[in-house]
């Protein structure tokens, strides 16, 4: 861990915006008012076919994975998926769990028809959640 990392997890430790107790060296502390949303699609919208996903986010920034930026991470969006995240583990990368490494705030998404659940996560640059958690609500589709 660098010098720099340690004072700003000693800061967020000693604000309240991380729990005590044994620090994982994965985490990257994010600001307790960060967050994450879907702009598009709406909870509960039908959509026809492939349809353009667009990621919000308030109080970081967006980089490219591999990236120390302070404060910045890149989305992941889940995709019917209903178990949490480990915060000891990177996020998946499969199907289920899409990266945007490169910084996209936007991406063409195809579903089969049928109901799917979202939701974003925002990934450190080793693609590891921040803590607390940049997750955005979970919103259901229905793709026509």
């Amino acid at each position: 861990m660098t010098h720099r990392r340690a004072i700003i997890l000693a800061v967020a430790l000693l604000a309240g915006l991380v729990p005590p107790g044994p620090a994982s060296a994965q985490a990257t502390p994010a600001p307790a008012d960060a967050m994450t949303y879907i702009i598009w699609p709406s909870d509960g919208a039908t959509v026809k076919g492939a349809f353009w996903c667009r990621f919000g986010l308030r109080n970081m920034g967006v980089t490219q994975a591999g990236s120390a930026a302070p404060n910045s991470g890149h989305h992941h969006l889940l995709i019917d998926v209903d178990e949490p995240l480990d915060p000891n583990e990177p996020i998946p990368q499969d199907k289920n769990h899409l990266h945007f490494g490169a910084g996209q705030t936007e991406a063409l998404i195809e579903l089969p028809p049928g109901k799917h659940t979202l939701q974003l996560v925002l990934g450190d640059a080793r693609h590891y959640p921040f803590t607390p958690p940049v997750i955005s609500n979970k919103i259901t589709i229905t793709v026509k």
